[in-house]
């Protein structure tokens, strides 16, 4: 994975005990308001000088943090509500971030435990939506990955990627995601 002298990739920010809980458990609204609105296709995106290049995407400062570099909206967009950040919110102060961090932290264990898949193709049929303006679709090789799906998804039925909607694609375009589900259950 990824880093540099003054970056890491996110998932080896999330690696060391504490330091990430320390971090997002500091202000769980605060965390909670910039991670959902920061990889939502709301947020603006840089251009021009000084703008991310693609080997920077998911990549945490060393100096700062996983939330330094997003933004904590005035306003939420229309898809996110105050109750929705009191309700996330109130959980992950009671509970802490580690559960959710432990997934990343499993990465290795995961990838053993699905050795015997490598190459094994997706033999149901299969519907893939994502938002063109979310952060993984800038991941190194996703591109590649995205116009050969069918070779590991034989029976991909549609590719829908809606335009400006980010990483929480359910949240951000619930109906449109919605209505794609059930014109692919009609398929079936």
């Amino acid at each position: 994975m990824p880093q540099t002298d003054d970056a890491l990739f996110y998932q080896l920010y999330f690696q060391s005990l504490g330091v990430p809980e320390a971090e997002l458990e500091r202000d769980p609204q605060r965390t909670l308001r910039s991670i959902l609105y920061s990889a939502s296709g709301d947020a603006p995106r840089r251009s021009g000088p000084g703008e991310a290049a693609a080997h920077d995407v998911a990549m945490v400062p060393r100096q700062g943090g996983f939330i330094s570099q997003m933004v904590d909206p005035a306003v939420l967009p229309s898809w996110l509500t105050e109750a929705d950040i009191a309700f996330y919110a109130g959980e992950f102060a009671r509970s802490g971030f580690r559960g959710g961090l432990n997934w990343y932290r499993n990465i290795d264990r995961n990838w053993e435990l699905l050795a015997p898949f490598v190459g094994a193709r997706v033999a149901v049929p299969a519907l893939y939506v994502a938002g063109d303006r979310d952060l993984v679709l800038g991941f190194h090789g996703m591109d590649q990955l995205i116009a050969n799906l069918t070779h590991f998804v034989p029976q991909l039925r549609a590719k829908i990627i809606l335009p400006g909607c980010g990483h929480w694609t359910q949240q951000e375009r619930a109906a449109e995601v919605s209505s794609a589900m059930l014109d692919f259950l009609r398929t079936l």
